[in-house]
């Protein structure tokens, strides 16, 4: 009789847990129906590309000849 109670509640621990594991199955199976994996190709710009578009709208033309000169000359100290 003790042992009664106890395997009822596993029961009921175990068709609860069994129907949240087919519910989330079931969300998981709509999921990848309604949003089907993209192709790689197609869509995203070459990785070059965007690291070209992305320095020219953050970065200005220097337009003193001087600083322009000056600036293509200068080495970092830990370049050397």
């Amino acid at each position: 009789m003790i042992y009664a109670a106890g395997l009822d509640n596993l029961l009921t621990f175990i068709i609860i847990l069994s129907v949240a594991g087919v519910a989330a199955f079931i969300a998981f199976f709509i999921y990848r129906l309604l949003h089907p994996k993209m192709k790689k190709d197609d869509d995203k710009p070459e990785e070059e590309t965007m690291v070209k578009e992305e320095l020219n709208r953050v970065l200005e033309e220097v337009e003193d000849e001087e600083t322009a000169k000056a600036i293509s000359e200068y080495k970092d100290e830990d370049d050397k």
